[in-house]
């Protein structure tokens, strides 16, 4: 396989893990979540940080937001390592307020297989 391929091949794994963990987060996909994650995986929000068996807590309680969508999605890798920046827009329930957020995810290839060893995202009350 030449580099070229690997690398479409890679970037399509890593846009739809990208698209799974946005829709895992809307709709508490704690399952899908698990399957991804790695177990040394870490999480941090503003003011928080939360390891993988705390994040899967968090994320199986009922979500803040609803129409979660990402804009500006760039998928960067750099030899094991990928990296997914992107913009996050959702709406509030409790006041049905917009918000946007960025995020930065970080995905390592561990014996063949793309899993999320750390996120980080910039939101307004998170």
């Amino acid at each position: 396989m030449n580099d070229t391929k690997q690398s479409s091949e890679d970037l399509a794994i890593l846009d739809q893990l990208n698209k799974d963990y946005v829709h895992s987060d809307q709709f508490n996909d704690v399952k899908r979540f698990s399957e991804f994650l790695a177990e040394d995986f870490i999480v941090q929000t503003p003011g928080v940080t939360r390891n993988r068996a705390e994040f899967l807590e968090f994320i199986a309680q009922p979500r803040p937001f609803k129409d979660l969508a990402v804009h500006d999605v760039k998928i960067r890798i750099l030899s094991d390592v990928a990296l997914i920046h992107g913009r996050a827009t959702y709406t509030l329930l409790a006041d049905g307020a917009k918000q946007e957020a960025l995020y930065t995810d970080a995905y390592q290839k561990r014996e063949g297989t793309w899993v999320c060893v750390s996120a980080c995202a910039i939101a307004p009350g998170t």
